[in-house]
């Protein structure tokens, strides 16, 4: 039996449900059986036990407020529903030690959900010198670097000490707190990638693997695999 994966969303200004096609078709490629759970969803219990693993996907930003501060005046377009839904579904499926993966803004939730966060507005909030975090090409093209920590899970998934992604973000992790620890780190020092130590597979990127494997990225296709692997364990 293929291991249930919830997918969430995010939400349009009517209040429409969206969510990009590849991160089913990524689940469906790594051999898991997708679902998309509408922002909102109440029952976070019902559905927590009822699925296998969680992938936490990309979309606006994070209320400021559900980490303790206000919000920066470049903060983009929040959907606390959004918020409230992901961070109580998150804590039950860790709490569990169900299999949990964050992209992008996923990666951010992960974070906050553990206690963490998050710089704001990266290009106002760090004075270093930054790369383009923001890419204007295509998602499905790597346009930047990251170093990944030996000894990590993500290092055995990537085979190599330093990976190339895509990026389309403008907040990041900023403090991190066990048992997450970081994992990789983009050439301007922001966080990349977080995995816990505690749990058998809680990992986020910041970057976006679902695309990259429409180019068929090792790296990307691994983390797929193995996170479908381990929400498969129970069968």
């Amino acid at each position: 039996m293929k291991p249930l994966i919830g997918i969430t969303s995010d939400l349009d200004p009517n209040g429409e449900t969206l969510v990009q096609s590849n991160y089913s078709r990524a689940i469906l490629r790594a051999g898991g059986l997708p679902v998309v759970l509408p922002a909102g969803i109440e029952d976070i219990n019902e559905i927590c036990s009822r699925l296998d693993g969680l992938l936490l996907t990309g979309g606006g930003d994070v209320n400021p407020l559900v980490y303790g501060e206000e919000p920066h005046q470049e903060i983009g377009r929040l959907s606390p529903e959004r918020d409230e839904m992901e961070l109580a579904l998150t804590k039950c499926m860790t709490d569990k030690d169900k299999p949990v993966l964050g992209i992008c803004r996923g990666h951010q939730v992960l974070n906050v959900s553990f206690g963490g966060t998050l710089h704001q507005h990266i290009y106002s909030k760090l004075s270093a010198e930054l790369v383009q975090h923001n890419q204007q090409a295509e998602r499905e093209f790597a346009t930047h670097s990251v170093d990944v920590i030996e000894g990590s899970k993500l290092a055995g998934f990537a085979g190599a000490s330093e990976v190339q992604v895509n990026s389309l973000h403008l907040q990041a992790v900023n403090v991190v707190k066990a048992p997450l620890v970081v994992t990789a780190v983009a050439k301007d020092g922001v966080i990349e990638a977080l995995e816990s130590t505690e749990h058998r597979f809680v990992m986020g990127v910041q970057w976006h693997p679902e695309a990259l494997m429409n180019r068929n990225d090792p790296t990307s296709l691994n983390l797929f695999k193995h996170f479908i692997e381990a929400a498969g364990q129970a069968y």
